[in-house]
C-alpha cells in the first residue's frame, strides 16, 4: 500500500484511510477464513483504526520526521534514518468454531470457585476470567478461586489460540455468572420474604435490596447451604460465537540503516491498538510488547536456513539470531478504547495482531530512510546493502 502511494504521488497515511474497512462494512474475506469450511459474515461492529493513526502519528512526530531530509540524515555520514507505519487488523477465536465454558460455585464463607478449561499460557488468563467473574458478581477478584485447565473436572475449552480467551471463554463466565447472580438475588428473596429480585444489587461483597436492606454474601451462602431451602448455587455455561470481531491497530517504527554496510538499527516501535474494551491493562500491555518483540525479530533477524537436502543448518541460538534484552529498541503500548457489542464487557482480542505489522512498517520505513523497498523478510544486511547497491 506504502509503496502503490509513493507510485501515485498519494499521501500513504490517506490512501490506506480510504481504503481500510470502515464501522457497519462488512469483511467480505471472513467467509474464506472459516478454518477447512466456509467461515461466516462479519459484519464490524466497532472500529478504532481512525483514532489509532491519528494518536500514533502525533506520538511518534510523523509530520516532522517523515521524508524530512534533516532529520533522515541526523545519524552521520553513512547513516540514514527512517521512519514508517503500516495498519492491520485480526481476529477474536475463529468464528462458528471455538467454544469455551465455565462453573461458577458459592462457597459457604461468600467466596467462589471458577472451574474454566481455558489454559494461561502466560497471558494472564486465568487473571482476566477471574476479574469478568468478580465485576458480575460485585466481590474483589481475590474472593474468585481459578480452578483451570484439568480435564478431570474443568469444563471444556477449544483452547488457547486463535485469540480467543478473554472474547470466547470470558463471555462464558459472564454468562455463568450472571446465572449464579440470579440465583443470589433470588436466594435473598427467599430469606427476605419478598416476591420478586427487581432492584436488587450485588457490590462489595453484599445484596442491597432496595428498601435498604443489606445482606452480606456469606450470609446468603450460608442460608442456602444450611438453614432455608438447602440447595447449592453453582451454574455452568459456555459460549459459542459466530462473530469474530478484529481488533485494528497501527504500527510505527523509526530505525537507521548504514548505507555502507546494510546494517539496521532499530530504534523505537510503537503501537496503538483498539483491543475493546480493555479488561487487564497491565497483561494486555504485556501482550502486546511480546508480540512487538517477536515481529521485531522476524521481520529483521530471525531465519531459518536450510541446505538442498533440507537440513536446517542453522539449529542453534547464535546461528538463529533472536533479540537480547538488551538489544531490543523502545518498545510503546497505547490503547484506543472501544466498545464490542458482541465481547464480555466490550472486549476484543489482543494477543496475535502486534505480530501483524511489523515487517511491513519496517519495510516502510528502510524506504523512507533509503529509497530501497525490500520485499523479502529477515532485513539482514546482506540483503540491504545488496538492494541498495542494485539501486545506485
Amino acid at each position: 500500500m506504502s509503496e502503490i502511494a509513493g507510485q501515485m504521488g498519494w499521501d500513504e497515511v490517506e490512501f490506506k484511510r480510504k481504503n481500510w474497512i470502515k464501522l457497519g462494512e462488512e469483511l467480505l474475506i471472513a467467509k474464506a477464513l472459516g478454518e477447512g469450511r466456509e467461515g461466516y459474515e462479519q459484519v464490524i461492529r466497532s472500529n478504532g483504526l481512525g483514532q489509532c493513526v491519528q494518536v500514533g502519528l502525533e506520538a511518534v512526530g510523523w509530520a516532522a520526521k517523515r521524508g524530512n531530509a534533516e532529520w533522515r540524515e541526523d545519524g552521520g555520514p553513512s547513516v540514514r534514518r527512517g521512519i514508517g507505519m503500516s495498519v492491520m487488523l485480526h481476529g477474536s477465536g475463529v468464528a462458528g468454531l471455538d467454544m469455551g465454558a465455565a462453573t461458577i460455585k458459592m462457597n459457604d464463607d461468600g467466596s467462589f470457585n471458577l472451574l474454566i478449561g481455558a489454559t494461561d499460557l502466560g497471558t494472564g488468563s486465568d487473571t482476566i476470567l477471574a476479574q469478568v467473574a468478580a465485576e458480575v458478581l460485585g466481590v474483589p477478584v481475590e474472593d474468585i478461586i481459578v480452578y483451570s485447565s484439568d480435564t478431570d473436572f474443568t469444563p471444556f475449552d477449544k483452547g488457547a489460540y486463535a485469540s480467543s480467551t478473554t472474547y470466547v471463554s470470558g463471555e462464558a463466565v459472564r454468562k455463568a455468572a450472571l446465572d449464579v447472580a440470579e440465583q443470589i438475588k433470588a436466594h435473598t428473596a427467599r430469606m427476605l420474604g419478598l416476591e420478586e429480585t427487581e432492584g436488587m444489587d450485588l457490590r462489595d461483597g453484599r445484596v442491597a435490596v432496595p428498601d435498604g436492606t443489606v445482606l452480606t454474601l456469606t450470609q446468603v451462602a450460608l442460608s442456602s447451604l444450611h438453614q432455608q431451602e438447602q440447595h447449592q448455587i453453582i451454574a455452568s455455561a459456555s459460549n459459542m460465537s459466530y462473530a469474530s470481531p478484529p481488533p485494528f491497530g497501527a504500527q510505527f517504527v523509526e530505525l537507521a540503516v548504514d548505507t555502507e554496510t546494510g546494517q539496521v538499527t532499530v530504534e523505537r516501535v510503537l503501537m496503538v491498538v483498539d483491543a475493546g474494551r480493555v479488561i487487564n491493562p497491565i497483561t494486555a500491555s504485556g501482550q502486546v510488547e511480546g508480540g512487538l518483540q517477536q515481529g521485531v525479530g522476524f521481520a529483521h533477524c530471525e531465519e531459518m536456513v536450510y541446505d538442498e537436502n533440507g537440513r536446517l543448518l542453522n539449529p542453534r541460538f547464535g546461528p538463529y539470531h533472536v533479540y537480547k534484552s538488551n538489544e531490543m529498541p523502545e518498545l510503546e503500548v497505547i490503547f484506543v478504547q472501544t466498545d464490542e457489542p458482541t465481547g464480555p464487557f466490550g472486549a476484543k482480542s489482543v494477543a496475535e495482531i502486534p505480530l501483524d505489522g511489523v515487517a511491513p512498517a519496517m519495510s516502510d520505513a528502510i524506504h523512507d530512510a533509503t529509497g530501497v523497498w525490500l520485499r523479502e523478510v529477515p532485513f539482514t544486511p546482506e540483503r540491504v546493502w545488496r538492494a541498495l547497491q542494485e539501486m545506485a
